[in-house]
């Protein structure tokens, strides 16, 4: 069984606040108030915004404001109500929606199979991005499940999945958040990965027997690089529909924090030439777990000499600007990397001197 929905997602700064609070409790609050079926929040570990201020965790003296990312998945109803009272509180950084299909009970890998699946999104010569959501805490045969789905996933020969690890959020409506002193099991995680439809279908065909009541999304991604290779560059996207709403555009790069380029960790060096450009942002996640490639799944272990997890580069901009982003990251992913581009039919950039875009949904068919 499947729904369509919708993916609200917010970037903006861990020190950000909203009438007296944090905008992250703030936020999370909202997704509590409104039963948000999943909803997930993010520390990033660099990332930089339409100020092009740096913000990272390498150094002290910019580690005090760190991005953070909150997404929120649910019907299209329900994600539309909340859209108000979070544009009512969130006074700058980025706000994107996404159309997905969010898969409950009864999974069914004929979503993925042919032209006729109902999901205008997913198109037949591209990808899939499918995004698992679950507790930190849960469990497959005695295996923590992101272990277990990043296996079947390679397995599959999808081309690369990453486990964020969330800090707050919701499940089934309630609000779970972490705490420093707790088992945190219920606390939310995501498993994205992405990969050619057939293998994405034939992966979905095990996790319903592996996981009681799953609950994924399926939304539509082109694959354009994958381990240095080119195999297709973004969809040339014009700069507004038909009915002139903005379309906009996302690249995301996934990568292992011990790839470097230029003595730098390969995100590191693509945040930092991205915002020597005109590009409008630029936000990276490190996973704790994942594979992208041939390279098996892997991530944090004790006594370990370098730091070999995955990393998540998300950067969304113009269909013009992300053209020329992406010749940046084509040069620099020549060795690693997984590269995939997306279409954002609604995105509203704020700061204190201006804003762009809006959140009315844009359609292009490709």
């Amino acid at each position: 069984m499947s729904e369509d929905c919708l993916k609200l997602t917010t970037y903006f700064g861990e020190r950000d606040r909203a009438g007296g609070a944090l905008l992250a409790d703030r936020l999370l609050d909202l997704h509590g108030e409104q039963r948000v079926r999943a909803s997930v929040l993010l520390r990033g570990a660099e990332g930089f915004g339409r100020l092009h201020h740096l913000h990272t965790d390498r150094l002290l003296t910019l580690s005090e404001d760190l991005p953070v990312v909150s997404i929120a998945i649910d019907v299209r109803a329900r994600i539309e109500t909340l859209v108000e009272p979070v544009l009512a509180i969130q006074r700058k950084g980025l706000i994107t929606l996404e159309r997905a299909r969010l898969l409950g009970d009864g999974l069914d890998a004929g979503e993925l199979s042919g032209g006729s699946d109902g999901m205008e999104q997913v198109g037949a010569s591209d990808g899939v991005k499918l995004t698992l959501y679950a507790g930190r805490g849960e469990r497959v045969r005695g295996v923590p499940v992101h272990v277990a789905v990043c296996e079947l996933l390679h397995r599959h020969g999808a081309a690369g999945a990453t486990v964020l690890l969330g800090v707050d959020g919701t499940r089934s409506g309630a609000r779970v958040r972490a705490r420093l002193l707790g088992d945190n099991s219920e606390v939310p995680l995501a498993v994205i990965a992405v990969g050619e439809r057939e293998r994405i279908a034939a992966a979905l065909g095990e996790l319903e027997s592996m996981i009681a009541k799953p609950l994924l999304t399926l939304e539509r991604a082109r694959i354009c690089k994958r381990d240095g290779r080119l195999l297709e560059v973004p969809h040339e996207l014009p700069g507004k529909d038909e009915h002139g709403l903005s379309l906009w555009q996302k690249l995301t790069i996934y990568s292992s924090h011990d790839a470097t380029r230029g003595g730098l960790p390969l995100h590191l060096a693509i945040v930092r030439r991205l915002r020597e450009s005109d590009a409008a942002g630029a936000t990276s996640l490190r996973g704790v777990w994942g594979f992208h490639g041939e390279h098996p799944p892997h991530g944090e272990r004790l006594l370990q000499a370098r730091r070999s997890v995955p990393v998540v580069t998300v950067a969304i901009d113009t269909p013009q600007r992300i053209a020329k982003a992406f010749e940046i990251v084509d040069e620099l992913t020549a060795e690693h990397g997984l590269v995939t581009s997306e279409m954002v039919p609604a995105m509203y950039a704020l700061s204190e001197s201006r804003r762009e875009g809006g959140l009315r949904l844009a359609r292009h068919d490709f």
